[in-house]
């Protein structure tokens, strides 16, 4: 298990709020990265997150999804695809940082920085309790839940 304690932080959340990692009322939160609004792939994975919401939920474990959008492009992705949980704008790419997860990528045939798309639980104290980089989209969320029932 990773045991990497993040430090704390505030980014702007959809609903008009700030989320502050401290400020977290449950036992766990899943940070998922992504690289765009209303791209299939995270079109297609925060659909599975929003799917399997209430089951993370009866584990006292909030979803966030995390990108560079800004709140306006979150509300408007958050509103189209019904999420129940709110989307965080690093934009300043201060949380991407903590967790490493800028990487020059291969956009048609040109090199890009962008945010691989991983994702992290962190437990209310702040440690990473697991990690997943490289993240491919089909049955993710399902793998993360299930590594979830096992805490």
């Amino acid at each position: 298990m990773n045991t990497n304690k993040i430090d704390d932080f505030t980014l702007p959340a959809t609903g008009e709020k700030l989320f502050t990692l401290s400020g977290l009322r449950t036992r766990y939160a899943v940070l998922y990265f992504y690289p765009k609004d209303n791209t299939p792939g995270c079109t297609s994975e925060g659909e599975q997150f929003r799917d399997l919401y209430t089951q993370f939920q009866k584990l006292h474990c909030e979803v966030l999804g995390v990108s560079r959008d800004s709140i306006k492009s979150h509300e408007n992705f958050k509103t189209k695809m019904a999420f129940p949980f709110d989307l965080l704008s690093d934009a300043e790419e201060l949380l991407c940082a903590m967790f490493a997860v800028i990487k020059m990528k291969n956009l048609y045939g040109k090199k890009v920085r962008g945010i691989e798309r991983s994702t992290f639980i962190v437990d209310r104290h702040g440690v990473v309790i697991q990690a997943w980089r490289g993240v491919k989209v089909p049955g993710h969320a399902q793998t993360v839940l299930d590594f979830v029932k096992s805490l």
